[in-house]
């Protein structure tokens, strides 16, 4: 097999789950994947503690976020 050099962290967080996928199936790779990042606090909790935001709202937050990253 070919090795790649990810510089893009995404790209290669994508590239390995394919290839854990490819690897143990979907089963196994989601419960190695829960096994070694388990998780912390109480996400129900949390949940309901988030305001309610309309789609544009999200979407405004994701674009402030991408021109601060850009001018970083």
């Amino acid at each position: 097999m070919a090795k790649v050099n990810y510089s893009n962290p995404v790209e290669l967080k994508i590239a390995g789950y394919m290839a854990l996928k490819e690897a143990l199936g979907v089963d196994n790779a989601i419960r190695f994947m829960q096994d070694c990042y388990p998780g912390s606090g109480d996400y129900t909790k949390e949940k309901y503690e988030q305001p309610d935001m309309s789609i544009d709202e999200v979407f405004a937050m994701v674009e402030e976020y991408e021109k601060t990253k850009a001018a970083s």
